[in-house]
């Protein structure tokens, strides 16, 4: 059995909140869980302990995912805060992330980021972020919307022979949804552009710049919520794939 961690959501103490309104809650969504689950894999949900009562669990685990959710704190990366109210971030789960990313690189787990997950991962790695695309560079493009969420979509320009054109048959471009307000500003060292959106320039997604020692591979979309709108991105099982096979590679 192949066991997946999946870094966890967190939502905090809301009174307001009818059921464990004072209690503090760690989650995973459900699209997330039905991409991840195949026949012989066991997700499970890295829970929110001291690092110490982690590091056993972590042990045990063959490959971990870090799942979309909020911003990152620009604490997390060494930046000023662009408007601290607005966008604050949530450096608790940051610090939970990325002591969980340190274990698993220096431990040679594979590791996919999504979204979030990537964006936390270039972090990791001493990378930057831009904290809203609309304000700091003007995009043309809608990246998000609350309301339309998981039914947005656009083109990225995969790089010429990398890695992710290679899983997508050497396609120069796929079709991704896209549900992010913040965007990598400088990618992480170590780090290998994998696509781009052509419209606004921005990093779509980056691999680590030696696969066959370390998988570190990171998109900007969600391949989970691909079931939406299937008929107008690519299909996002060659992603999961891929990892499941550097997992299996390991073993």
């Amino acid at each position: 059995m192949i066991k997946i961690g999946l870094t966890a959501c967190f939502m905090y103490p809301d009174p307001s909140r009818i059921v464990f309104g004072h209690k503090s809650l760690t989650y995973m969504e459900n699209d997330m869980l039905r991409y991840i689950m195949r026949d012989g894999v066991l997700p499970i949900l890295i829970p929110d302990l001291p690092f110490d009562q982690l590091t056993p669990i972590l042990k045990e685990l063959d490959g971990i995912v870090f799942q979309g959710g909020v911003d990152l704190s620009p604490e997390s990366y060494g930046d000023d805060f662009l408007n601290k109210e607005k966008w604050p971030g949530d450096k608790y789960r940051d610090d939970y992330e990325l002591k969980i990313a340190d274990y698993a690189f220096k431990n040679d787990i594979p590791m996919l980021g999504i979204c979030r997950g990537f964006q936390l991962l270039n972090a990791y790695f001493g990378g930057k972020l831009h904290q809203d695309l609309e304000t700091e560079i003007q995009t043309p493009m809608e990246h998000r919307n609350a309301e339309t969420y998981d039914t947005i979509h656009h083109s990225v320009e995969l790089t010429t022979k990398g890695y992710l054109s290679n899983l997508y048959n050497n396609k120069s471009k796929i079709e991704v949804n896209t549900v992010h307000h913040q965007g990598v500003k400088d990618l992480g060292a170590d780090l290998v552009e994998e696509a781009r959106c052509p419209d606004d320039n921005l990093i779509e997604a980056f691999t680590y710049k030696n696969m066959d020692r370390k998988y570190v591979l990171g998109v900007q979309w969600h391949p989970e919520f691909s079931p939406t709108i299937k008929d107008k991105v690519d299909d996002p099982t060659p992603i999961y794939d891929d990892f499941l096979k550097a997992i299996e590679q390991r073993g």
